[in-house]
């Protein structure tokens, strides 16, 4: 059975986040390259809990597509 619109949406925006999170690290990450060691060392642990972030985010959407998680109506 598909997934009902509210539930695609949610699925679609959990992924695109996901996506910009990801991106958003790599800029990051070629940022710290130009920094300071210490100012580079303490991006990447930024970075680092964006990736988390980004992974639960992904995560989360596929939580929706296996119907754990549903959004009764759409905002």
């Amino acid at each position: 059975m598909a997934l009902t619109k509210p539930n695609q949406q949610l699925r679609r925006d959990l992924k695109a986040i996901a996506f910009n999170l990801e991106h958003s690290c790599i800029d990051l990450v070629k940022l710290a390259e130009k920094l300071s060691d210490a100012d580079a060392i303490a991006l990447m642990g930024l970075v680092g809990t964006l990736y988390e972030r980004a992974d639960r985010l992904a995560g989360y959407a596929e939580e929706v597509s296996a119907r754990q998680i549903t959004r009764s109506k759409s905002n």
